[in-house]
């Protein structure tokens, strides 16, 4: 089958994007290599927010992302459309668990210091909602319960706690990511998902029980 070239631009351009990074940042590979031999991936969030900058957004979408970290949570900040208005809205992320399969890509994320600023006029009915005090933003994830349209990756909310499975988005229908999963998932563990030093890192640790299930993955992958 042959390679259509619009499907190379994004690979390429994040290799040059890559090497530029690392021309930029020398001390980048001591830093990432540093981690490695701890069992530990460290990412660049510059490459998370490089990543952002090239998703398409509708226009009720997400606009002017902002990531950032206060170790080991990441910060994150948008735009966001509520009730018809805009709202900047910004939160503190700790990724507390991971847990992946050939099914499921499952986080369990604790939100704090939550906030939501409406950008519209001050008088207006939304912003005196986010100024009542029956909005209780120490539980934000209980705000998610009473969302019109449920996301299809949200699968609990309850106080500060989200539990997401991505699987259930887009990337479900991916079947390449399917397969890598059902192969690594079994050989992997994560132990850690944190924020430092502007970098995500990711510990994790190998599984040597898993390498029967991954060994059989493989095989239905490449028979099928």
């Amino acid at each position: 089958m042959p390679v259509q070239l619009s499907s190379l631009k994004l690979p390429i351009s994040a290799l040059s994007a890559g090497f530029e990074y690392l021309k930029r940042n020398p001390a980048e590979l001591v830093f990432v290599a540093k981690h490695a031999a701890g069992l530990r991936a460290a990412v660049p969030m510059d490459l998370l927010r490089w990543l952002l900058a090239r998703v398409p957004t509708g226009k009720n979408g997400l606009s002017d992302v902002v990531i950032g970290h206060n170790p080991p949570a990441l910060t994150f900040e948008s735009t966001v459309s509520l009730m018809g208005a805009k709202v900047r809205a910004g939160a503190h992320l700790r990724i507390e668990e991971v847990r992946m399969g050939g099914d499921e890509l499952r986080l369990v994320v604790r939100l704090s210091d939550v906030r939501l600023e409406p950008l519209g006029p001050p008088d207006s009915p939304l912003a005196a909602m986010l100024k009542s005090p029956m909005l209780d933003l120490s539980k934000p994830a209980n705000l998610l319960n009473f969302m019109p349209k449920r996301p299809p990756a949200l699968v609990e909310a309850k106080d500060d706690r989200v539990v997401l499975d991505l699987m259930k988005t887009k990337l479900g229908k991916n079947r390449r990511l399917k397969q890598i999963l059902s192969v690594v998932s079994p050989l992997v563990e994560i132990r850690d998902l944190r924020a430092e030093d502007d970098h995500l890192v990711v510990e994790w640790r190998p599984r040597a029980e898993g390498v029967t299930t991954a060994v059989a993955a493989l095989r239905s992958e490449v028979l099928s």
